[in-house]
């Protein structure tokens, strides 16, 4: 961790709804006049989209699985690295994965590329890291030991698939049978390498649907956050003013010592109440707590 460059990330698989909670924060750093790096995980896969579908059939034919969640499709390494020059130097390195055709026409490129990768800005207040593995531990690489606020964003597990099947078919041009594989093929990787990491966040925001999502293979649309609750856990936080969150959230109760329970519609306000001190308190001082 870093006092002089703090290191933010927010973690989650795909579909999770990480993306939501980038523009949560992009608002609040124009609000503090923040200035932040921008990272996404997914610059750090080892494999295009047509050398990564090469290693899912060698792995097949192995009788093997290979998956975005894990260490093979992954450079867990480099991205320990990256978060570690940038606590030490504010520098590093990043690159964009092209997901669609609509993000790879600027760059003159296929969906499923990488753009080259270039250095960051020199006078960044903040790194932000959204993706899958702000959090991740393998063997002796650890992820999370240089983020100083690590925030995961864990919908239930049937909630995550309909957000995933939806976006992955309207949004990247992928068949059902193709994400239901992607799913079945990463249960592993997922178990073993995603979920561990909501046991090191500082806060997890966990949407959980208020109406049936039993089928998620057959969901058609995804609930709204009106029609949800978020179950907000907070971990070694200090002086997090409960009274003052439940007076000023409408609807909202605490289930545990450390957990808040608010409606889905006020899931960005909650953000903002709870995160904005607690960044504020890390830019000036480089702690959480």
């Amino acid at each position: 961790m870093s006092a002089k460059h703090p290191i933010i990330a927010v973690t989650g698989s795909s579909g999770a709804g990480t993306t939501t909670t980038s523009e949560a924060f992009r608002k609040m750093f124009n609000m503090m006049d923040v200035k932040a790096a921008w990272v996404e995980g997914d610059s750090f896969h080892r494999f295009t989209r047509p050398e990564m579908d090469i290693e899912i059939r060698k792995a097949k034919e192995q009788g093997k699985h290979i998956s975005y969640f894990g260490p093979e499709a992954n450079n867990f390494p480099a991205l320990e690295q990256f978060f570690r020059k940038y606590g030490d130097e504010g520098q590093g390195q990043v690159r964009r994965y092209l997901h669609s055709f609509d993000e790879a026409v600027p760059y003159n490129q296929m969906p499923g590329t990488f753009t080259p990768w270039q250095d960051l800005a020199e006078d960044s207040d903040v790194l932000f890291y959204e993706g899958l593995h702000g959090a991740v531990v393998d063997g002796d690489i650890n992820v999370s030991q240089h983020v100083d606020l690590l925030i995961g964003m864990v919908p239930i597990v049937n909630l995550e698939w309909i957000q995933k099947f939806v976006r992955d078919t309207r949004d990247r041009g992928h068949s059902r049978e193709a994400v239901t594989d992607s799913i079945v093929r990463s249960m592993d990787d997922y178990l073993n390498y995603i979920t561990p990491q909501f046991s090191r966040t500082h806060i997890n925001f966990q949407r959980v649907p208020t109406v049936d999502t039993s089928n998620p293979l057959n969901a058609k649309a995804i609930p709204s956050l009106d029609e949800s609750f978020v179950v907000i856990r907070l971990r070694g936080m200090k002086n997090v003013d409960f009274p003052y969150l439940l007076a000023m959230i409408d609807g909202s109760f605490v289930s545990r010592h450390n957990t808040l329970v608010v409606p889905g519609g006020k899931m960005s306000f909650a953000m903002e109440l709870i995160i904005r001190p607690v960044l504020q308190q890390l830019i000036e001082t480089g702690k959480i707590g």
